[in-house]
């Protein structure tokens, strides 16, 4: 016996690593569907690599009367619509957009990290899923925030351009290939030439200076792990297609060697230690694609503060960032809550 689960943007990049990731985790399913916005109804997307075909069906027809766990990566503006729509009507929403994170009632959720906020998701029927930055972040920082409690983090993110969609990834390989054919490569869904360079600038700007992106990285870090911890962030995006990295610096409160920090993480939950202090010791952004941990290299100690460490921090954005995080949301919401498979 199992859940009937359905994916609402389906045919979109995270869409189809959801289903991809329920297949490969052989989550209990009764049965799936795929569902998306008009123009994509009636296309067929398969069912991870089982070679079963999904009929896409339209959002604005769909009812989600009966079905136990829907997964929204159908962006805020939709998932404003229909995510309370289907919470009304008995279905658990698990959310990959920024609408929810912030709301007081709707618990966010990274399942290695605070499994137990999980239980609040009866107020609303709703539970959202971090910004694919924070989400691998917070899994680095659980276990040495209960080793020696983190004070302040400083981060700079190297973030690929499929964390901005289709659009961004057909922008990097377009761009790079007029370029090598002198042609122009005007940007379009970014704000300057992508392709061989790199942008500061992620999400609208604040108007203290800072983007949304990171403001989303404090306030979301805040709520998951610690309200305490100072946090500042600067988010940049890469000519990489999938794949985030972190440059992190740590400061703590008590005492942590990088060695301790070491054996710390070797032992953590979704976490991968690779760091070798050699030529190629460590883990890249194209290491990491199709893997569902957290990868941790370079761990030192930093001598500008009395305890802090740096660290190294690379993960499959779709993946933990996004479809990975949202179905292990969903296998806790089973194992605490659901209990069919």
């Amino acid at each position: 016996m199992g859940y009937r689960v359905a994916v609402v943007g389906a045919t979109g990049n995270v869409g189809r690593e959801m289903l991809a990731i329920l297949a490969e985790r052989e989550f209990p399913i009764a049965e799936i569907a795929a569902v998306a916005s008009p123009r994509s109804t009636g296309s067929m997307i398969e069912f991870g690599e089982t070679g079963k075909m999904l009929k896409v069906q339209n959002i604005e027809h769909f009812d989600f009367t009966g079905w136990d766990i829907a997964l929204f990566a159908a962006g805020s503006a939709a998932t404003k619509i229909y995510a309370p729509k289907a919470a009304s009507q008995g279905c658990v929403v698990i959310d990959n957009s920024s609408l929810y994170r912030m709301e007081p009632d709707v618990p966010l959720i990274v399942p290695e990290v605070n499994p137990d906020a999980i239980d609040g998701y009866t107020q609303r029927n709703i539970i959202a899923n971090p910004n694919c930055s924070t989400a691998q972040l917070v899994v680095a920082l659980k276990p040495l925030h209960d080793a020696a409690t983190i004070k302040r983090v400083v981060v700079a993110t190297y973030q690929s351009v499929s964390g901005a969609g289709k659009e961004g990834m057909d922008e990097l390989f377009e761009q790079s290939r007029n370029i090598f054919v002198g042609d122009s490569a005007e940007p379009k869904k970014f704000t300057k030439q992508i392709a061989f360079n790199i942008i500061p600038h992620i999400d609208v700007f604040l108007d203290d200076g800072s983007t949304k992106e990171e403001w989303k990285m404090v306030v979301e870090t805040k709520k998951i792990l610690d309200p305490k911890i100072k946090l500042t962030a600067t988010c940049v995006r890469v000519p990489v297609f999938v794949g985030h990295s972190e440059a992190v610096n740590i400061e703590f409160e008590n005492e942590l060697s990088a060695e301790d920090a070491q054996k710390i993480l070797r032992e953590a939950p979704g976490i991968m230690l690779v760091d070798k202090r050699e030529d190629g010791g460590y883990v890249t952004p194209v290491e990491c694609v199709g893997d569902g941990a957290t990868y941790i290299s370079r761990v030192r100690d930093d001598s500008t503060v009395e305890n802090g460490i740096s660290l190294w921090c690379v993960s499959d954005n779709l993946r933990k960032g996004a479809a990975l995080n949202a179905v292990q949301i969903a296998e806790l919401l089973g194992r605490r809550h659901l209990k069919k498979g």
